[in-house]
């Protein structure tokens, strides 16, 4: 049996004291095994993003168990997490190559070595050529995929993901989708990927963990099991159908 590399047990999370208190989060607990790709699907509000923040080590809990990581290969938070946000968050006065190095500066990684990196994960997302242009020359999708690009240049062992293409049109968050699971296939990260998107978590996740409204619980943990790898035409067929008729059930839609 394969040691998971997430456990969330009985994860609880408030916000206020008193009468302004507010459960965020309720008794969540999910495992997450190595190289898996989970989406978190819920209402807005529901705590997906605050969920996010706790495996990112960026927000406090009140209750339960957080564990990330083996049992024999010790996991930083500060070196072995990488993020991509709804946003690009790309900046302005950079120009690709080095928005993409701005992780292994923070962290001193070696130079040389990460300039080669960055131009090898450019090329991964469909930017080689694109080293020396400035974010507002790219693209909304073009700018997702440079954040992916920095998202992975320190090699993390686990990606999170805020609804990365929420503010992309339908067509270029179509093409996303697909980019999203070539590098996920090249790369072979754990990924948890937040989105409002039923469709687009059956596309994407080989499991999804539902979330009620708030305060957040577990509606259902889904093993997606689609032909592989996946295209845009599985959308149409009957078993995908079926899994997101049970996400919309769950959600009482």
């Amino acid at each position: 049996m394969v040691e998971p590399f997430i456990r969330v047990h009985n994860l609880r999370k408030t916000y206020g004291k008193g009468r302004d208190k507010f459960i965020a989060i309720s008794d969540v607990s999910f495992d997450v095994a190595p190289g898996e790709l989970v989406a978190l699907v819920g209402p807005s509000g529901c705590g997906k993003t605050t969920l996010l923040k706790v495996l990112a080590g960026l927000q406090e809990y009140d209750a339960g168990e957080v564990h990330i990581g083996s049992s024999t290969d010790r996991f930083d938070p500060s070196r072995d997490i990488g993020m991509v946000f709804q946003q690009a968050l790309l900046l302005k006065w950079r120009r690709v190559l080095p928005n993409v190095l701005l992780p292994a500066e923070i962290l001193h990684l070696p130079d040389v070595q990460s300039k080669v990196r960055a131009r090898e994960l450019l090329e991964t997302v469909g930017l080689g050529g694109f080293e020396n242009k400035y974010p507002h020359e790219l693209s909304g999708g073009m700018q997702q995929r440079a954040a992916i690009a920095r998202a992975l240049i320190h090699d993390p062992k686990l990606i999170l993901m805020d609804e990365p293409f929420g503010a992309l049109d339908a067509l270029t968050r179509e093409k996303m989708n697909l980019e999203l699971l070539k590098i996920w296939r090249r790369s072979g990260k754990t990924i948890v990927f937040v989105t409002h998107g039923i469709a687009e978590a059956v596309f994407l996740g080989t499991r999804i963990v539902v979330l009620t409204a708030a305060p957040a619980r577990i509606a259902d943990n889904i093993e997606i099991e689609l032909p592989e790898p996946r295209t845009l035409e599985v959308k149409a067929s009957e078993v995908f159908g079926k899994y997101t008729g049970r996400i919309y059930r769950c959600l009482g839609m």
